[in-house]
C-alpha cells in the first residue's frame, strides 16, 4: 500500500500539480496520482487546497473522474517555466515597443514585476533570446536588450537607486548611477527618465545605449519631476535640444497652421511669432531627418527664410534639381 507523503514535501507537490493542470487540457485522478506519486486521496486534497488559492479547478465525478483548469473570476499566482518565464520577458520588450502608451506602460510594469522574481540564471537566456530574435532592417530603431529592460523597469517600479555604463552620442562611456523615474518609448527608441545626483539634475539616457545595468539595493528619495508626466517632459527636452545638424525657419504662417499640417512630432519646436508668423527650429543627428522635416515645412506654402549648414542647404538643392530635372 501506498504511504502518504509528509508535510514537508506539500509546497513542491502542489506546485507540481499546479504546472501539470496547467500543461494539458485535463487529467484523470489516478494520472495525476501515478505522476505525483501519492494517492488520489491526497491529489484531492490538493486540489482542494489549489481552489483555496482562487485556481478555478473543477472536476467531474465517477470512475473516470478527471481535473481541469478554467478560467475564473481573478487572476491567480501564475506559475512559469524558466522557458516560458524568459519568452514572456521578451515578448513584454518586444511587444511594448509599437504599441499604445497605455499598454506599453502595462507591459513595463509587468516586465517589472516579473524581473522581481527571475531568477539570476535566466538572465543570461533573457539578453541572447531578446538578440537573436530581433530582426533589424534599415532605418529601423535599434533594439533594446531585454535584459537590460528588466532590471530598469524593475529599478524604477520599486524606486531603486540604479547604476550602468552608458554611451553617449559620441560613443564615449561612463558610468552613472541615477534614480529611475520610469521608461517612455518616442519613436520607436526606449528612453529611460532618471535624476542623476552627481550632475543634481534630471537625464534622459536611451536605453540601448544602456550597458550592464546592476540594482544597488538603496532606495530612492520622493522627487518631483519638473513636467505633467514623463512625456511630457521628453518633448520638451527634445524640443530645446541641439544636435549635429540644425535648421532655423522663419515662416509667414500661424503657428497652429504649421503645427496642423506637420504630421507627428517634429524634431525641435514651433514658436509663435506673432498672430500670422511663427519660427520653427530642427535639430537632429540625422541630416536626412532634417532635410525632411524642412521640405515638409516648405510644403505648406507660406514664405519663409532658412538659416542652416552646409550640408543640408546641399541636400535641399540636389532634391530641387531633380524635381527640375
Amino acid at each position: 500500500m501506498e504511504s502518504e507523503p509528509t508535510r514537508d514535501d506539500l509546497p513542491t507537490r502542489v506546485l507540481r500539480l499546479l504546472a501539470l493542470l496547467q500543461s494539458r487540457r485535463e487529467w484523470s485522478g489516478a494520472e495525476l496520482a501515478e505522476r505525483l506519486g501519492v494517492t488520489r486521496r491526497t491529489v484531492r486534497r490538493d486540489i482542494d487546497r489549489l481552489r483555496a488559492l482562487d485556481y478555478p479547478v473543477v472536476g467531474t465525478t465517477g470512475t473516470a473522474g478527471g481535473y481541469r483548469l478554467t478560467s475564473g473570476e481573478r487572476l491567480p499566482p501564475l506559475q512559469l517555466t524558466d522557458d516560458e518565464a524568459v519568452a514572456v520577458a521578451a515578448g513584454l520588450v518586444r511587444a511594448s515597443g509599437g504599441a499604445a502608451t497605455g499598454v506599453a506602460e502595462s507591459s513595463m510594469r509587468a516586465l517589472a514585476k516579473l524581473e522581481r522574481m527571475l531568477p539570476a540564471r535566466l538572465r543570461p537566456r533573457l539578453t541572447a533570446l531578446a538578440r537573436t530574435g530581433t530582426a533589424v532592417e534599415r532605418g529601423d530603431p535599434p533594439p533594446v536588450d531585454a535584459g537590460v529592460m528588466a532590471v530598469l523597469a524593475g529599478c524604477a517600479h520599486d524606486r531603486e537607486i540604479v547604476s550602468f555604463d552608458y554611451r553617449d552620442r559620441h560613443d564615449r562611456s561612463s558610468g552613472r548611477r541615477v534614480e529611475p523615474h520610469g521608461l517612455v518609448t518616442v519613436h520607436g527608441l526606449w528612453y529611460l527618465l532618471a535624476y542623476d545626483p552627481d550632475r543634481a539634475d534630471w537625464r534622459t539616457f536611451r536605453v540601448d545605449r544602456i550597458d550592464r545595468p546592476a540594482r544597488t539595493h538603496r532606495s530612492c528619495p520622493p522627487r518631483r519631476l519638473p513636467a505633467p508626466d514623463a512625456a511630457s517632459y521628453l518633448r520638451d527636452s527634445f524640443a530645446s535640444a541641439s544636435y549635429r545638424y540644425t535648421a532655423r525657419m522663419a515662416v509667414r504662417l500661424p503657428a497652429e497652421t504649421v503645427r496642423a499640417g506637420v504630421f507627428g512630432p517634429i524634431p525641435g519646436e514651433i514658436r509663435e511669432d506673432g498672430p500670422e508668423a511663427c519660427v520653427v527650429r530642427l535639430s537632429a543627428e540625422s541630416p536626412e531627418l532634417v532635410t525632411q522635416y524642412v521640405v515638409v515645412v516648405a510644403a505648406l506654402g507660406g514664405e519663409l527664410t532658412l538659416d542652416t549648414c552646409a550640408e543640408i542647404t546641399g541636400r535641399l538643392r540636389g532634391l530641387g534639381n531633380r524635381f527640375a530635372g
